[in-house]
């Protein structure tokens, strides 16, 4: 109960304040709170989590507070809104990008995902996203749009190929938030009310699909095939779920996508708006995926693996001599 009162206090904080120290304060609650969330199994593979999680915020948070220390020796302004000092923009680029996992500096992501355990990793995925989308909301009009749109197309390229390659449903879900916080950064600097938008659908979306993988302790594509059986409507919703992700017409997820392809061609980025509409296609891959193994049927005890290839040893027919 602490550690989610913490949570909410430290994202209330950042998403309020005009201030870049309250701003630092609320993030670095957020970031000491969800740390014993993450290592609460006390398996290596959660302590090694926790120490990546640590180590990767703790360097945005310093990289965002010396941004905001040279604006303000620059500048004399503690407002977040006041980012005038190009360095300190640049700095800011990057201690967003880390906290949020944008390539290149998306590495952490999935691997702590992967240790986490499904509610941690929603909460990951969800609630730890929306106080730094705060700060680049507020200061998106000081940022660089060219450096932005060239990391966002770089996370789109990456999320929807690693994604490909993958058999684990919180890595697949990873590389899917790194896709999709693509979307929300192309468009923050020429529409944020777009962004948002886009934020509260995958929210919403990536909320639905982890409770029902973690009703279904769905943590494998092998499991997932398997858990037909179990909850049938469950499984339905959940196809519909990620094809909603994957942004199918006529489902919600498609909204946000044709809105950003719209508001792109507006500013005259259609080359831009045609890269990201094929490279969304490696997506939709790996979604129709998982909808395939969602709603395959399979009895509970089937081997739905490969067999493994055995050498079988030559028998001994001669008989030892005395």
């Amino acid at each position: 109960f602490i550690l989610m009162l913490s949570l909410t206090l430290g994202t209330m904080i950042t998403i309020t304040s005009n201030h870049w120290v309250t701003a630092w304060a609320g993030l670095e609650i957020n970031t000491l709170a969800i740390i014993p969330l993450i290592s609460k199994s006390h398996h290596p593979r959660a302590i090694e989590a926790a120490t990546k999680y640590f180590l990767t915020q703790a360097t945005a948070s310093a990289l965002m507070l010396f941004s905001s220390m040279t604006n303000a020796w620059s500048s004399g302004q503690w407002d977040i809104t006041q980012l005038t000092n190009p360095p300190s923009c640049l700095l800011l680029t990057a201690a967003i990008a880390i906290k949020l996992g944008l390539t290149p500096f998306h590495f952490w992501f999935p691997e702590v995902l992967q240790g986490s355990s499904l509610t941690t990793a929603l909460l990951l995925s969800t609630a730890m996203k929306f106080p730094p989308t705060t700060i680049l909301l507020l200061t998106s009009h000081s940022l660089n749009p060219t450096l932005l749109s060239t990391m966002a197309i770089m996370s789109i390229a990456l999320g929807g190929w690693m994604g490909l390659n993958q058999t684990q449903t919180r890595k697949i879900l990873a590389f899917s938030s790194i896709s999709h916080l693509g979307w929300m950064t192309i468009i923050i600097t020429y529409n944020p009310k777009l962004t948002l938008l886009t934020f509260y659908l995958y929210s919403l979306m990536t909320t639905s699909i982890f409770l029902s993988m973690n009703s279904t302790n769905t943590l494998k594509l092998s499991t997932l095939m398997t858990s037909w059986t179990k909850a049938p409507m469950l499984n339905t919703t959940l196809m519909l779920t990620l094809l909603s992700l994957a942004g199918l017409p006529p489902l919600t997820g498609f909204l946000p996508k044709w809105l950003i392809i719209q508001e792109l061609t507006k500013q005259e980025m259609t080359t831009t708006a045609t890269i990201i509409s094929m490279l969304s296609l490696l997506g939709l891959f790996f979604y129709l995926r998982l909808t395939y193994c969602s709603t395959i049927t399979l009895p509970p005890n089937s081997p739905n693996k490969m067999k493994q290839w055995s050498i079988k040893k030559p028998v001994n027919t001669l008989t030892p001599t005395l």
